[in-house]
């Protein structure tokens, strides 16, 4: 017959003291776990040394000097949970020195979209915060620290800015970058329409915060008890200065990019409609002409 978690195979090949591994052991809602001969532990609340103490406690009389070694494998209350965009979603164990937002993403293999398409969501309690993955990467005070019981959330948002007007291309157009200035923006759009477009009517239209423009001399105040506010940036392309300014300008997702059209186009398109409508009437009298 075996030894206290031994067997007979054992003794023989370890003539001295023995040891045996017991299989991992989850603790259960009662906050204690089944130990071979020495029965139901309470673990709860209680360190490592401290469970390693009840367990010889409970073998005095059962075993020779019994010893016991207590490791914790995996605690599952000390975790956040990873899901979305990342190779492979799982519930992370946060280490005792702390782990970061980016350390977190990393155990899981990290996220598998475009840097500049990638946001994270972090949601503790009844509260959720969304940053793009590039904040994280740029400033080290957004990579913040995880708690147990956080939840990341990984997604995919492509970028995107619409044209509108005399450009090249009327379309919504993707970044395709991670930032792009309005110089850029006018690139992808095809550029100013040479016979259409008004150099000095291009605009970039968006929504604004209230509060970052509270004191633009142009809002309104029947929208300033509004969190968002309609803003219209205007810039005269004519004007030298104002390349440069298109070169510093960042674009934002959902920006729409209106070039007007040129006065000359306008009375143009005028002429064409009375074109359109009188042609009728011309083509009829000189049919009358003829049948006479």
């Amino acid at each position: 017959s075996g030894g206290l978690f031994s067997s007979p195979a054992m003794e023989r090949a370890s003539p001295g003291s023995r040891s045996a591994t017991i299989p991992d052991q989850t603790v259960g809602r009662d906050g204690s776990v089944t130990v071979p001969y020495a029965g139901r532990i309470q673990v709860a609340g209680r360190s490592q040394q401290e469970v390693e103490a009840a367990i010889v406690e409970r073998l005095r009389g059962k075993a020779i000097e019994p010893q016991a070694l207590v490791n914790v494998s995996r605690n599952v209350t000390n975790t956040a949970t990873v899901t979305g965009e990342v190779t492979q979603g799982a519930r992370v164990p946060l280490t005792l020195r702390g782990d970061r937002v980016m350390d977190v993403i990393a155990a899981a293999g990290g996220f598998r979209s475009p840097v500049h398409e990638t946001f994270v969501s972090l949601t503790r309690g009844d509260r959720t915060a969304r940053a793009p993955i590039q904040a994280l990467l740029a400033n080290p005070r957004e990579n913040i620290f995880v708690r147990p019981g956080d939840v990341l959330t990984v997604e995919r948002t492509p970028q995107t800015f619409t044209v509108a007007g005399a450009t090249g291309a009327n379309a919504v157009v993707p970044f395709d970058a991670r930032g792009i200035t309005l110089e850029e923006a006018i690139g992808k759009a095809g550029g100013l329409a040479d016979q259409r477009a008004d150099p000095s009517g291009l605009f970039v239209l968006r929504y604004e915060q209230t509060a970052a423009i509270a004191e633009y001399p142009t809002v309104s105040p029947l929208l300033a008890s509004q969190r968002l506010t309609p803003v219209a940036y205007h810039l005269d392309m004519r004007n030298p200065a104002a390349l440069f300014t298109a070169r510093r300008f960042a674009m934002r997702d959902k920006d729409i990019l209106y070039v007007s059209n040129a006065p000359v186009t306008e009375i143009a398109k005028a002429f064409q409609l009375v074109s359109m409508l009188t042609q009728p009437a011309i083509q009829g009298a000189a049919v009358g002409a003829a049948v006479k």
